[in-house]
């Protein structure tokens, strides 16, 4: 079923069955009610061949775009297959369609969303996993993709290089003497640069190296 609510969450391969209304707040989105349209859905990711024997039916909670001003909360009821092909080693799976691969909370759009902010709206990591209300690591990963499709694959002469350095790990505190409360130093997704930057990543990793080596100038 194609209608009108489907075309505007432009998610393919899904279609609105219902849409109930969510809270009186200002930011309380509805929430969408999906079932799967695209019959290839039900092919097995590993063999290919669409199943015919169902095991039972599961509801996700994708994240898409906010429509209208508002985040709406989708919720997805679609089946477990089951592989009936003995040579496959896979023996159940669950629809999937391009927008929303499986084991991926993020619809596609959101991603290149969120990517494409930091590569070409000017917005740092932190900001556009606040505005698109996804997490760090996930917007990193998306603008890393859309840098692959926007860049060409040999880069021009570099003249002037940076290196910024992230750090991952255990947040650091720092207790304010004057006040007596502890205050955060350094959180988990540090980030910073710093002029020693350069010689303490090629000391603990040789990527850089082979990278700058594999450079045909």
């Amino acid at each position: 079923m194609v209608n009108d609510t489907t075309l505007l969450l432009g998610l393919d391969g899904v279609a609105v069955t219902k849409v109930l209304a969510a809270g009186d707040g200002v930011q309380d989105g509805p929430v969408v009610h999906l079932a799967t349209s695209d019959e290839r859905a039900r092919c097995c990711p590993q063999c290919g061949v669409a199943a015919v024997r169902m095991k039972e039916w599961v509801t996700t909670r994708p994240r898409n775009l906010p429509v209208g001003g508002r985040r709406c909360a989708l919720r997805w009821r679609k089946r477990r297959w089951c592989c009936d092909q003995a040579s496959c080693p896979r023996q159940t799976f669950t629809e999937q369609v391009p927008q929303i691969p499986a084991r991926s909370r993020p619809t596609r759009r959101l991603r290149q969303a969120a990517g494409a902010a930091v590569g070409d709206g000017g917005r740092t990591v932190i900001q556009s996993a606040r505005d698109h209300g996804v997490s760090w690591p996930i917007v990193s990963a998306a603008f890393t993709e859309h840098a692959h499709r926007v860049l060409p694959a040999q880069p021009e002469l570099v003249t002037v290089l940076g290196i910024d350095e992230v750090r991952r790990g255990r947040p650091r505190w720092m207790l304010a003497e004057a006040t007596g409360t502890w205050t955060t130093a350094v959180d988990r997704w540090h980030t910073g640069a710093r002029p020693e930057v350069w010689t303490r990543v090629v000391m603990r990793r040789a990527a850089p190296y082979r990278w700058f080596a594999a450079r045909s100038r």
